[in-house]
């Protein structure tokens, strides 16, 4: 059944790999079903109605990746998205939760619109090769921020923004361990180092009394109180407009930029092949449109699904795995909860400095390519936005053709993307 559904064959991967590499990648991203609730109660959300819908949500989208596209990309509501959701439109524009969740249904419709009619596809073909390459090389250095802040390496400061964590903190201590365990096992190319260094850490962290177990099994909340509470109106009536625009721009290029990045180190799509795309793009726009309806901010392509592919995921099994995973999470969430940060921390960390070889695609002789690439890949992690790191390499990139009298060698996509980002951050800042 398997090899009818996801031809695995095809793929070079079997049964086993794919169902390690999407526990590996729910693993990595399982985070997302305690922060969601976290972030998104804070506009006055039932926690426990959004801790239900963020599951459905990421195991509906998983799936319809899986069966749609046969892409081992995990799907779950989008960190940066939700925090746009919850702290701007909500907490700073004063809208309220149902409105904000008929934004995201508008947004979802308007980017299947632009999936369908390949509008989207149209848009990608015009992403240059160096960045395309600078794209996963900064998802890459996203992850490792996103990694050394879980596991206490890096912590905030004042005056210097960053500096180093406490070292003699066990979780500091467990993340460079588990590196260690995963980089060593990789090297000696052991299937599942990754699966094995992140048990080996929380295992570890347990025995050494760092770490509870929290118990396996809870019953699940009610969805209800998110359940179709949806405001289309209220938005329609409202002037949120520029609240769309954001939510779409994000959307798109957030999801654009994580799916050819995990693609790409997942040997799924090359220069020329963007149509490649396509059924991919509708999955994670159609699981935008239902996510909305559960309860929940937008849904999106997961950057931690490229541990998944580090450790052999190749088609859409590793997807199903996840989704399954996820369902599984609404009565088992006490034992996904027992996997502590520090201990997924690693797996993201290594993967990180894995994509970092996109790097040497870019043509740094030329500094009308390697300056919008190094923009894009540095603005990803100094922002902690993969929408910003697009942004500032789109609109130097036209600029820098431009000024040069290169003006010849920009798509006419470009142009648009670069345009409409100008637009955003001059109209609409958050």
């Amino acid at each position: 059944m398997f090899e009818k559904l996801f031809k695995l064959r095809d793929h070079n991967t079997t049964p086993r790999t794919e169902a390690v590499a999407g526990l590996t990648t729910f693993l990595t991203m399982s985070y997302i079903i305690f922060v969601n609730p976290d972030i998104l109660s804070s506009t006055g959300m039932d926690r426990d109605a959004v801790f239900v819908a963020t599951c459905l949500a990421a195991a509906l989208g998983s799936l319809i990746m899986a069966l749609l596209a046969n892409w081992p990309i995990g799907m779950a509501p989008g960190m940066g998205l939700n925090a746009f959701f919850a702290f701007t439109v909500v907490g700073t524009m004063g809208y309220s939760w149902q409105q904000a969740l008929g934004a995201v249904f508008i947004s979802g419709v308007i980017f299947l619109i632009l999936t369908v009619t390949q509008v989207r596809t149209w848009l990608i073909q015009g992403i240059p090769k160096s960045l395309r390459s600078a794209i996963a090389a900064g998802i890459g250095l996203f992850l490792a921020i996103i990694a050394l802040s879980n596991a206490g390496i890096v912590v905030d400061h004042p005056a210097t923004k960053v500096t180093l964590g406490d070292l003699r903190e066990p979780g500091p201590l467990f993340a460079i361990l588990g590196f260690f365990i995963i980089a060593a096992l990789d090297a000696l190319r052991v299937r599942g180092a990754i699966l094995i260094g992140i048990l080996a850490v929380t295992a570890l962290s347990m025995l050494l009394g760092f770490n509870t177990f929290k118990g396996v099994f809870a019953p699940p909340p009610s969805i209800m109180p998110t359940f179709m509470q949806l405001d289309i109106m209220g938005v329609l009536q409202t002037g949120f407009l520029h609240v769309i625009l954001v939510f779409v721009l994000v959307e798109v290029f957030d999801a654009t930029g994580t799916l050819i990045g995990v693609a790409r180190r997942a040997g799924l799509v090359r220069d020329g092949e963007a149509q490649r795309l396509g059924r991919p793009l509708m999955a994670d726009s159609t699981a935008i449109v239902a996510g909305s309806m559960l309860g929940t901010s937008s849904t999106t392509a997961f950057v931690e699904s490229a541990s998944g592919v580090q450790a052999g995921g190749r088609t859409g099994m590793t997807a199903l795995v996840v989704a399954g995973l996820f369902l599984a999470a609404l009565f088992i969430s006490p034992l996904a909860g027992s996997v502590p940060a520090y201990a997924t921390a690693p797996a993201l960390l290594y993967v990180a400095g894995l994509m970092m070889r996109e790097l040497i695609d870019i043509d740094w002789h030329d500094v009308t390519e390697a300056t919008p690439a190094a923009l894009t890949a540095l603005v990803m992690p100094f922002t902690y936005s993969i929408a910003n790191g697009l942004a500032f390499g789109f609109i130097s990139y036209v600029v820098l053709k431009a000024a040069t009298g290169k003006a010849r060698e920009v798509h006419p996509a470009m142009w648009l993307v670069a345009a409409l980002f100008v637009i955003r951050y001059a109209f609409f800042p958050e």
